[in-house]
């Protein structure tokens, strides 16, 4: 789960610590699909933060 943008709007946007992150990836190298649901999981977002992260990533991604 390289994707910097991702990373950047979960840690600047969301609040997530590194470590909250580092906890969240470790479990079965996710992939940017799955993390939002691992951290979702573990308690370290809320359900509406999981949303907010949805709705950025399908406006974030390119239409093709």
């Amino acid at each position: 789960m390289n994707d910097p943008y991702f990373l950047h709007y979960l840690t600047q946007n969301l609040g997530l610590s590194e470590a909250a992150l580092a906890i969240a990836t470790r479990q079965q190298q996710p992939t940017a699909t799955e993390l939002p649901i691992v951290l979702w999981n573990y308690g370290l977002i809320t359900l509406e933060q999981l949303e907010e992260i949805f709705d950025w990533r399908s406006k974030a991604s390119p239409i093709e």
